[in-house]
């Protein structure tokens, strides 16, 4: 297996992140040799950080953290809302069967449901309505994909919404056109109220919604990470 390279920005932030696991927090390298185009390895990293009083120990860890901080996946929005959530981690190594079978009761204890799980080849899933976690491989090696949708339900509240004040505004010129104000245009002004809640109680609902499961979906990226950062238990 081809041999880890760093980066610079990904040089730049180990180091940073080793500096701030202690107290010698002015400890990151300033002047650091000519990374080329491949990059540095670990081990090149351990030997800078050496020179600038930072254990190899904890340049190694602060690199290891680096590989664990899941990808984004770009939010899709509906109106300006969030109605999907997805992170992606690439793993240090292929998740064994007794690996996934911890990971499965991580996740149903993280999001609170029991899921479904499936095995198709050499990709594994466990689904909970839209909700879906998936170990697969790639030409890199293996990754978790996480992921979710509220597309429906979005849809359902902007539309009522709409509809609603959509109607109350074509009612309210319909009365009074004809000259009813007053009593009658109740009606309108209830469709309104209706339209208005629907609206709000989508913007309240959708960010809250995306953040919450971006924070467990970084929980599970970080733990299997960590769990697959060892070395495989023995299969029963």
């Amino acid at each position: 297996m081809t041999e880890r390279r760093y980066g610079e920005e990904e040089v730049r932030e180990i180091f940073a992140r080793a500096s701030r696991a202690g107290e010698e927090t002015s400890l990151v390298p300033v002047h650091q040799p000519d990374r080329g185009d491949e990059g540095l390895t670990l081990e090149a990293l351990q030997a800078i950080g050496r020179e600038a009083g930072l254990s190899p120990d904890r340049v190694a860890r602060a690199a290891v953290a680096l590989d664990a901080d899941p990808e984004i996946v770009p939010r899709r929005k509906l109106l300006g809302l969030p109605i999907t959530a997805g992170r992606i981690v690439d793993l240090p190594r292929e998740a064994t069967a007794r690996d996934w079978q911890f990971l499965v009761s991580e996740l149903r204890t993280t999001f609170d449901a029991k899921g479904e799980v499936r095995a198709e080849g050499g990709i594994r899933e466990w689904n909970n309505g839209n909700l879906h976690a998936v170990l697969e491989q790639t030409k890199d090696g293996h990754r978790l994909r996480l992921g979710t949708s509220k597309r429906e339900e979005a849809v359902g509240m902007t539309l009522m919404g709409v509809v609603g004040l959509g109607m109350a505004v074509f009612l309210s010129i319909v009365l009074i056109a004809d000259g009813k104000a007053g009593a009658p245009m109740i009606m309108p002004a209830m469709l309104g109220l209706g339209g208005a809640a629907a609206l709000v109680a989508a913007a309240l609902r959708l960010p809250r919604w995306a953040s919450e499961r971006e924070r467990q979906m970084e929980h599970i990226a970080a733990w299997t990470h960590d769990l697959l950062a060892a070395a495989p238990g023995n299969e029963e």
